[in-house]
């Protein structure tokens, strides 16, 4: 494998939902593969709140994920425009320019948890899921064949 480290970032305003999630179904795709050398994970918001909202925490416990002691974050522009790849979950502020940008940025368009019922909770964690699995076998395939 290659020895050059992936960064993936996944932001999102509060940085108390979406970006959580991605975050911790990352580091888990992360250590499953076996990529903790290579895989660089960020995240933060653009006006972070105070917790990560508590129907989200709750349907991460149920994966077996602890997200009660998180705290959101601010990011700077500066930071995802180092990054590799960025995830934005639909609601980003800030401004990247994917024309002008060697950062692979993907807006995801997903719902905000913040106020949802635990059914739609769940189902916007299992679509994150999903996308953080696929960014993660393109990653995958990125250092193998780099390497």
């Amino acid at each position: 494998m290659s020895d050059t480290p992936v960064s993936v970032a996944f932001m999102c305003v509060q940085n108390a939902g979406r970006s959580q999630m991605s975050t911790a179904f990352a580091e888990h795709e992360r250590e499953r593969r076996d990529l903790a050398d290579i895989v660089e994970i960020l995240t933060g918001g653009t006006h972070p709140a105070d917790h990560v909202h508590d129907v989200v925490v709750e349907v991460m416990r149920e994966e077996g994920f602890d997200l009660s002691e998180r705290t959101p974050r601010k990011i700077s522009t500066e930071e995802l425009e180092s990054c590799d790849y960025v995830a934005t979950m639909g609601c980003s502020t800030l401004e990247l320019d994917a024309d002008d940008s060697d950062v692979d940025i993907r807006d995801w368009a997903l719902d905000d948890p913040d106020g949802e019922g635990l059914d739609r909770v769940r189902e916007i964690r299992d679509e994150i899921r999903d996308r953080v699995s696929a960014l993660f076998d393109e990653i995958e395939q990125e250092v193998t064949t780099s390497a």
